[in-house]
């Protein structure tokens, strides 16, 4: 199971965009910018997932959730944790029931479940990233103030620190401000923080310059993939001694989604 996001992979759900994520009747509905092309999208998430396994992740695909395009987030949808997975509640409209397809199939897997979000709360997975004794928590236009203390109160439960920030618009999630690049070391986006809020971890500051300057995929400590557009974050991983994957996901950003949202870590593990 998971309680930093900094370690090393082990073991994710992806998945694979075959029909449902180009069947877009109404793009705004599903916040999608652009209808993705079919062929380059297979492409490129058939190579994220080679990568993940050259890097020793075993990688568990499942079919897209029938009516819903992006199913292929699989982030969202369940945050897994040490004690089990929380089941989202997804607060766009069009999204939901992808939390409980996902959790019956965390189940299938022999995974328990570790408590959920309850209407009027939403939360998504996306705003909620995992550093150890601390839960960093984004408040955003998905993820709404009772949802937030819900999942407040189920990680205080078990005594770890949850730390929140709003979301300003028109970034979606926290996760596309911040990653976890190793145990205590962090990416995040200039200027839309609280002063302390990364108190007690080292920071690469990056400049705000799109809705994935901060998101980039944790292999292990100092290894990232990450999309290959996001050139400055790159650079400036690279030079604090990062090793980066860049990789063409441009298909999944016309979906409004960085390299985080395309899976969910079920696993992780120390070194």
């Amino acid at each position: 199971m998971i309680m930093n996001e900094g370690e090393r992979l082990i073991k994710v759900v992806v998945c694979a965009p075959v029909k449902e994520y180009f069947d877009v009747v109404d793009p705004r509905a599903h916040n999608i910018t652009k209808t993705a092309d079919k062929r380059r999208a297979i492409e490129q998430h058939d190579h994220l997932c080679s990568i993940l396994q050259d890097n020793g992740v075993e990688v568990l695909c499942i079919p897209e959730l029938k009516d819903h395009p992006n199913s292929v987030f699989t982030r969202d949808t369940c945050v897994c944790t040490s004690q089990g997975f929380i089941q989202m509640r997804m607060g766009l409209s069009s999204r939901q029931g992808e939390e409980v397809w996902m959790a019956e199939i965390l189940k299938e897997t022999g995974m328990e479940q570790h408590g959920g979000i309850r209407d009027p709360g939403t939360l998504e997975g996306g705003d909620v990233i995992l550093a150890g004794d601390v839960v960093f928590v984004g408040r955003s236009k998905r993820s709404n103030s009772d949802g937030v203390d819900q999942l407040r109160r189920l990680f205080e439960e078990i005594d770890r620190e949850v730390r929140i920030a709003d979301v300003p618009q028109p970034r979606l999630h926290i996760g596309g401000m911040m990653s976890m690049i190793g145990p205590r070391r962090i990416l995040c986006c200039q200027d839309l923080f609280p002063g302390d809020f990364f108190k007690g971890f080292p920071t690469i500051p990056v400049p705000a310059e799109n809705f994935v300057s901060g998101n980039v995929i944790c292999l292990g400590e100092n290894k990232v993939i990450a999309e290959k557009s996001n050139t400055t974050a790159i650079d400036c991983l690279e030079k604090a001694g990062v090793y980066v994957h860049a990789i063409d996901l441009s298909e999944f950003i016309k979906g409004r989604g960085g390299p985080t949202c395309l899976l969910m870590p079920v696993k992780r593990a120390h070194g």
